[in-house]
């Protein structure tokens, strides 16, 4: 009975808004992580019938044991739409069972009454918008090449074309070297090159952040993964990287960094030190650290650009209410440009990358445009990447009306759900720049206000401590 109990948990956190379904999936213990993913999926895609039938039937009144709807939710969906429910005759079990005819009852009049012959046509077939995103599928090339790859799925029946064209044709992506496309129907969870970490399920987009920050690859190299579990973004570095140097890969949640843990080993990444600890409170002056020259930042976001097939099952921001999104908004900008800032306070770092799964330019532009007028930046002399270096073939860039400054959005990534063929996602990256004598002018010019107010303090303090000094 745990495992429902499991389940349920799952739903309740995702009613209260504490992550997306698959981050607060991928914090689950390895070893129930496919088979409660499975059942919390699933009854979120007959919700809406499920707890029609659960209300006509008044289970929750007549019974205390059922406590939560959400644990009645998963219980009452094996009852009737799997193979009955998977526990031990306790008394929760015995709660449920004693409605089993009226539910059953319940279910049939919800059928007759939406007019479905079969309890699939019950089902929530979610956003559109997710049929026309590929299965995506990375290459992971710490443990074999792309080429491999696609002799692998040749061998295997898989001819090279359009990823639609049918279901066993694949692609290779114009704009990630080892990222392969797949028809969207096709599953890779039983796949031995997938069980094995031979290849990572990771969308198109999520593959941008790290592609951009290029780590080199090179045995004195240092780098940093700000926020990496559940692992897919840090593996790629470590890929990048030819599993040289250093990858450090910070994770605050310890339950999540036991995954992180996980997904690493499986993947091979020898080059990646897990460290459980908030990037927040790492001193950038620690010589373990302090040799950084490239950092990814992929901080908490709202995650509205996801539409893949998990998301859609949960109500959308549309329902939220604008002050309590708005509210929500500010919070985590206010969270991510704290992070931007502490990277830039490394004295080593060269290049650090920032992205969001969102479409909100308050989480993307606005918070580029804010990091760039901060102290940190200024003294660091950061600026952002051309657009040359940063996926330069990619058409969508960032929104120039929510930038300061013409010519930044350039520089900028965007990804539209729905229109790229991937998820929504936003990427942009600072470097810092070599000064020159005008960016000195520059510099000094904004923090000549600071400078003078600081001057003239002193001044004062000075002529007081004479006057006592006389």
């Amino acid at each position: 009975m745990n495992f429902y109990f499991e389940a349920s948990k799952v739903l309740d956190r995702l009613d209260s808004k504490q992550g997306s379904i698959k981050s607060i999936l991928a914090g689950l213990p390895e070893n129930s992580r496919a088979r409660t993913a499975a059942l919390v999926i699933e009854t979120l895609k007959y919700k809406g019938a499920l707890t029609e039938v659960i209300n006509a039937s008044k289970l929750l009144n007549e019974e205390k044991k059922i406590t939560t709807l959400n644990l009645a939710l998963v219980l009452v969906h094996d009852l009737l739409l799997s193979r009955g429910i998977q526990a031990g005759d306790g008394p929760v079990k015995q709660a449920i069972l004693r409605h089993k005819t009226r539910l059953r009852g319940e279910l049939q009049r919800i059928k007759i009454k939406r007019g479905a012959k079969a309890d699939h046509e019950l089902a929530n077939n979610g956003d559109e918008r997710a049929a026309r995103i590929p299965r995506y599928v990375r290459v992971n090339t710490c443990l074999w090449t792309t080429q491999d790859a696609i002799r692998h799925y040749q061998e295997k029946g898989f001819k090279l074309s359009s990823p639609f064209s049918s279901d066993k044709a694949f692609a290779r992506d114009d704009h990630i070297p080892d990222l392969l496309s797949f028809n969207p129907q096709c599953q890779f969870h039983d796949d031995i090159c997938y069980t094995s970490g031979k290849i990572i399920l990771q969308d198109k987009a999520s593959c941008f952040p790290s592609t951009v920050l290029a780590p080199p690859a090179k045995e004195d190299s240092v780098v940093i993964d700000a926020t990496a579990a559940p692992g897919n973004k840090t593996s790629h570095l470590s890929a990048l990287m030819a599993n040289k140097g250093k990858l450090y890969a910070f994770e605050r949640d310890q339950r999540r960094f036991r995954t992180l843990k996980t997904m690493l080993n499986k993947a091979g990444c020898k080059n990646v030190e897990p460290v459980n600890m908030d990037f927040l409170t790492v001193d950038p002056i620690n010589s373990k650290y302090a040799k950084a020259t490239h950092i990814l930042l992929d901080p908490s976001c709202s995650g509205s650009g996801i539409v893949n097939r998990l998301d859609y099952l949960l109500e959308s921001e549309e329902n939220e209410e604008a002050e309590e999104l708005q509210s929500r908004l500010n919070k985590l900008a206010s969270f991510q440009l704290m992070m931007i800032r502490h990277a830039m306070k490394f004295p080593t770092v060269q290049k650090i990358v920032y992205s969001t799964c969102s479409v909100h330019a308050i989480e993307n532009e606005r918070v580029v445009s804010q990091a760039l007028k901060t102290e940190e930046a200024i003294k660091g002399c950061f600026k952002l990447a051309p657009r040359t270096q940063i996926l330069p073939t990619w058409h969508r860039r960032g929104r120039e009306e929510d930038m300061d400054f013409t010519g930044d959005a350039e520089s900028l990534i965007r990804c539209s759900p729905g229109e790229d063929a991937t998820n929504g996602f936003f990427v942009s990256c600072f470097i810092r720049a070599q000064i020159t004598r005008s960016m000195e002018v520059r510099i000094k010019r904004k923090q000549g206000s600071t400078a003078s107010g600081s001057a003239k303090h002193k001044k004062r303090r000075k002529d007081r401590e004479a006057d006592v000094n006389l």
